[in-house]
């Protein structure tokens, strides 16, 4: 499956906000306009407004472009406004849920983990990070306690001290469990962007 490979933090500096809520990215100096002196008096016009909080989207979940385009379709099919349908099923990605829930601390070390095989869902495992987690679901670890993975996610909750769980999730810091309450709404979205924009920018 194809997906970039490239530095990440290019990501940021090219839309301008951090991907990641990591200090690498967060960093004010990460955030100056890419290039030795940046692109001086430049300003984006309307095409260019939309497509950029569009790629904001696509980078803070690490989505291609032609996935991206089916989720914009699989959301415009359902009632409602597009823009919250939209948000919402890409938050019920299996990589994003385990990043909300702390096990991780970037949508790549996620989707790491659920590629290698170490998600549970329901008991059965899942290694395809765009899977769909549906309310009741129950996400865990495979392995055994104490070892592995379930180290390795100790000491990311750890570094992440002070990390707020989103109210549409549960998760049980002793036994490493996830379980989806709800759909998500878009005021428990962490990640500032213009959905508007984007469905605009299809059209």
């Amino acid at each position: 499956m194809a997906r970039y490979l490239g530095p990440k933090v290019k990501l940021s500096r090219r839309v301008g906000v951090p991907i990641a809520d990591v200090p690498k990215h967060t960093a004010k100096r990460q955030l100056t306009t890419p290039g030795m002196h940046g692109y001086r008096g430049r300003r984006l016009k309307d095409y260019g407004i939309r497509q950029n909080e569009k790629q904001k989207l696509r980078y803070h979940y690490s989505v291609l472009e032609r996935q991206f385009r089916r989720y914009i379709e699989e959301a415009s099919r359902g009632k409602g406004n597009t823009g919250e349908a939209l948000m919402a099923l890409l938050e019920q990605r299996l990589d994003n849920v385990i990043r909300r829930a702390g096990l991780t601390r970037t949508i790549w070390a996620s989707r790491q983990m659920v590629v290698h095989g170490h998600v549970l869902v329901n008991g059965k495992k899942v290694d395809r990070p765009s899977s769909a987690c549906e309310p009741g679901d129950v996400v865990t670890l495979a392995g055994k306690e104490g070892e592995g993975i379930h180290k390795v996610a100790r000491e990311n909750m750890e570094s992440m001290a002070g990390h707020v769980v989103p109210g549409w999730m549960d998760v049980n810091p002793a036994e490493l469990t996830i379980k989806v309450l709800a759909r998500p709404t878009p005021d428990q979205v962490p990640f500032d962007v213009n959905t508007n924009l984007i469905v605009e920018f299809y059209r």
